[in-house]
C-alpha cells in the first residue's frame, strides 16, 4: 500500500492550497450562476433543469482538483450553459409547444376516483408509489379523490371530493388491500384492485373487471377524509 500515492498521487503539498483556491472560485461561480438562473432554477427540478445542474456540476468539479484543467474554460462552459438555459426558458414562455417538447405535459391519472390505465402506464409510476403519495395527503380510499394529476416536475396534484360527495372507493392502505380476492362470496359492491372501478357483483368464483380485465377485488369503503 503506497499511502502517499493514494492520498497525494504526484501532487505537491502546494497543490493542495491551489485546490482550495480553485474550490472557492468554482463555488462562487456556481453560486452566481444559480442566482442568475432565478428561482425557477432552484425549485423542484424538471428534466430540463436537471440537465442544467448535471452540466454545471460536471464543468465545476474538474477544475477544482485536476491540475491540467483550467478555470477559464470551465467559466466559458458555465456562461454557455446558463445562456442556453435562459434562452430556452424565454422560448418556452412564448411557445407552449417548446415547453411540452422539453418537459412534457401534466398527466391526468385519476378521474372521479378511477385510474385511467393508459395514462397511468405512461406515467411510469407503480401502484404502490401512487398510493404512498396519496396516503401522505391523508387519503384513505379513492372515493375521496376526484382528480389526480402528475405535474411535469413529477409531483402529484390532488383534487378532493367534498365530504358530502365522498363515494365508495378502493382502500389504499396495505392491510385492507391484502384481502383482495378473485372469489366473490356474496352479492355486493366491490372495487377493482387495478383500475379501482367500484361495481356491483354477484356471487362468483371469478369476476373480470370490464374496465381493465383485472380479476382481483376488495370491499370498498366510504369514510370521509380527515385532513
Amino acid at each position: 500500500m503506497e499511502w502517499k500515492r493514494i492520498f497525494m498521487n504526484d501532487h505537491s503539498w502546494e497543490f493542495l492550497l491551489e485546490v482550495m483556491l480553485r474550490s472557492v472560485i468554482m463555488f462562487v461561480i456556481i453560486l452566481v450562476t444559480l442566482r442568475a438562473s432565478g428561482k425557477r432554477g432552484i425549485k423542484q427540478l424538471s428534466i430540463f433543469e436537471l440537465v442544467l445542474i448535471i452540466g454545471l456540476g460536471s464543468a465545476a468539479g474538474d477544475p477544482m482538483f485536476y491540475e491540467d484543467v483550467g478555470i477559464l474554460p470551465a467559466l466559458i462552459v458555465f456562461v454557455m450553459v446558463i445562456s442556453m438555459y435562459l434562452a430556452i426558458t424565454k422560448l418556452t414562455d412564448k411557445a407552449s409547444w417548446v415547453e411540452h417538447a422539453l418537459e412534457g405535459k401534466p398527466l391526468y391519472i385519476i378521474k372521479n376516483g378511477i385510474v385511467i390505465m393508459k395514462a397511468f402506464d405512461e406515467s411510469g409510476l407503480s401502484q404502490d408509489e401512487l398510493f404512498a403519495q396519496l396516503r401522505v395527503r391523508n387519503v384513505e380510499h379513492l372515493g375521496q379523490v376526484k382528480t389526480v394529476l402528475i405535474e411535469t416536475s413529477g409531483e402529484i396534484s390532488v383534487l378532493f371530493y367534498a365530504d358530502e360527495e365522498v363515494v365508495p372507493g378502493l382502500p389504499i392502505y396495505p392491510e385492507p388491500l391484502s384481502g383482495k380476492t378473485p372469489n366473490i362470496n356474496h352479492e355486493g359492491r366491490f372495487a377493482c384492485t387495478q383500475c379501482c372501478t367500484v361495481t356491483t357483483l354477484t356471487q362468483s368464483k371469478s369476476c373480470t373487471c370490464t374496465g381493465c380485465e383485472c380479476t382481483e377485488w376488495v370491499k370498498p369503503i366510504q369514510t370521509k377524509r380527515i385532513a
